[in-house]
C-alpha cells in the first residue's frame, strides 16, 4: 500500500509549489525598445518560464483588461503617446504534464520618455508692435538629449491660415506689420519622417496702427440754438487701433472725454447754459500710438455774434490799401464836382475882402499830407457861401472870421 502513495504524493506537492511559483517565475513580461519616447512603436511579451508555449494570453494595463490572443505571445501598441505609461502584466495557459494553469506575470512599469516638450510661440519685439514694423516670430522647443541627432520641422499658423508648412527655420519673420496681421497665431514642432507633433498654445498679436485725423460733426436743429437748446458733439477717428480716447474742446479748455474700448465713435450730449458755451469746438483722439486734433467747428448762438479772438494784431492789414483808395476816388469825386463852382466865380457881393499883400481866401482848400503814416491820405475843406448875404449879415460875419481862419489871424472884435 505504501508505494501506490508515493506518485500520488509527489502530483500533491506538484501542485502545491506550482501556485507559489508560477507568479514569479513561470510568465514575465517585456517591453521594448527599452527606453522608449513618443513616436516609438511600442511592442508587449508575455513569456514564459524558458519559453515555454503559452495560450490564452491576456494583457492588462493598471489591471484593466487590454487585449486577448489565442496564440500570439506578443501585442503591438503602435506609436507610444504620454498616455501609454502605465503598469502592464500578462496572463497565459501554461501546459506543464500533465497538468494545465494559468499563471499571471509580475507588472512591468512602461515610462514613456518626452521627445520634446510642446513648443512654445513668442513675438519679438513684443506681441504688440506697431504698425509698420519687422515683427519675428520663434517656436521654441528642445529635442531629449538621447534623440539630438533626430531633425525638428516647423510649421507655422495665423487663425485659420497656414503661413509656413514644415521649415526647418523655427523663426519667421513678418515685415512692415498692418492692422490686418493682427490675430491668433500657433506653431507646430515634428521630428523629420516621426508621427509626433505638437502645438503650442496661441498667441495673439496685435498690431497697433496710429489714428486718423478725428472729425467733429455738430448736431442742433435746424438753426443756430439758443440758451437752454441741446447740442451733441460726435467725433470719430476713421482709424487707429483701439481703444480711443476721446477728448473735447472748447476753444483749448477741455469739456469733455470719453473712452471708446474698442474704437469707432464718441458723442457729448450738453444744454446750452449761456453764451459762453458758443465758440470753437474741437476734438481730439488718442490711442498710445498717436493724438490726433480735429478741424475746429463754430457753434453760434441765436441773436448773438459770437466772433473769433484774433490771433494777431495783423488783421487790419489787408483792409488798409482799400480803405486808403476808398477815401482817395470820394476825395477826387468832390474835387471835380466843386471846380466848376470855383471857375464860375463867386457873386461880387459875397467876395471876400482882399487879403493885405493882395492874396483871396479860397472857397475850398486841400491838404496833402507827407508823413510816412498817413501817406496818400487827402484832406479837404470846403466852404461855401450864401447866395443872399446882404440880408444875412450873421453869415457874412461868418464868412470873414473863417476868411481870417485861413490867413492865420485872429479876426478883430464885433
Amino acid at each position: 500500500m505504501l508505494p501506490s502513495l508515493g506518485p500520488m504524493l509527489l502530483w500533491t506537492a506538484v501542485l502545491l509549489f506550482v501556485p507559489c511559483v508560477g507568479k514569479t517565475a513561470w510568465l514575465y513580461l517585456q517591453a521594448w525598445p527599452n527606453p522608449v519616447f513618443e513616436g516609438d512603436a511600442l511592442t508587449l511579451q508575455c513569456q514564459g518560464w524558458k519559453n515555454i508555449p503559452l495560450s490564452q494570453v491576456k494583457f492588462y494595463r493598471d489591471g484593466k483588461f487590454l487585449h486577448f490572443s489565442k496564440e500570439s505571445q506578443t501585442l503591438s501598441m503602435g506609436a507610444a503617446t504620454v498616455q501609454s505609461r502605465g503598469q502592464y502584466s500578462c496572463t497565459g495557459q501554461v501546459m506543464y504534464i500533465p497538468q494545465i494553469f494559468t499563471p499571471t506575470s509580475e507588472t512591468a512599469m512602461v515610462q514613456v520618455q518626452e521627445l520634446f516638450p510642446p513648443p512654445v510661440l513668442s513675438a519679438a519685439p513684443s506681441p504688440e508692435p506697431r504698425e509698420g514694423s519687422l515683427v519675428t516670430l520663434r517656436c521654441q522647443t528642445k529635442l531629449h538629449p538621447l534623440r539630438s541627432a533626430l531633425r525638428l520641422l516647423f510649421s507655422f499658423y495665423k487663425d485659420s491660415h497656414t503661413l509656413q508648412d514644415r521649415g526647418p527655420h523655427p523663426e519667421l519673420c513678418i515685415p512692415g506689420v498692418k492692422e490686418g496681421d493682427s490675430g491668433l497665431y500657433w506653431c507646430e514642432a515634428a521630428p523629420e519622417g516621426g508621427q509626433v507633433q505638437k502645438q503650442s498654445p496661441q498667441l495673439e498679436v496685435r498690431v497697433q496702427a496710429p489714428v486718423s485725423r478725428p472729425v467733429l460733426t455738430l448736431h442742433h436743429g435746424p438753426t443756430d440754438p439758443a440758451v437752454g437748446d441741446m447740442v451733441q458733439l460726435l467725433c470719430e477717428a476713421q482709424r487707429g487701433s483701439p481703444p480711443i480716447l476721446y477728448l473735447f474742446y472748447l476753444d483749448e479748455k477741455i469739456v469733455g472725454n470719453h473712452s471708446a474700448p474698442c474704437g469707432g465713435n464718441a458723442s457729448l450730449l450738453f444744454p446750452v447754459k449761456s453764451e459762453q458755451d458758443a465758440g470753437n469746438y474741437s476734438c481730439e483722439a488718442e490711442n498710445g500710438v498717436s493724438r490726433e486734433r480735429s478741424e475746429p467747428k463754430k457753434l453760434s448762438l441765436k441773436g448773438s455774434q459770437v466772433l473769433s479772438t484774433p490771433t494777431s494784431s495783423n488783421w487790419l492789414v489787408p483792409w488798409l490799401p482799400a480803405s486808403l483808395l476808398g477815401m482817395m476816388v470820394i476825395a477826387a469825386a468832390l474835387l471835380v464836382y466843386l471846380r466848376p463852382w470855383r471857375k464860375a466865380g463867386p457873386l461880387p457881393s459875397q467876395i471876400p475882402p482882399p487879403a493885405p499883400g493882395g492874396e483871396q481866401c479860397p472857397l475850398y482848400a486841400n491838404v496833402h499830407h507827407q508823413k510816412e503814416k498817413d501817406e496818400g491820405v487827402v484832406y479837404f475843406v470846403v466852404h461855401r457861401t450864401s447866395k443872399r448875404s446882404e440880408a444875412r449879415p450873421a453869415e457874412f460875419a461868418a464868412e470873414r472870421k473863417f476868411y481870417h481862419l485861413c490867413r492865420g489871424e485872429m479876426p478883430a472884435a464885433q
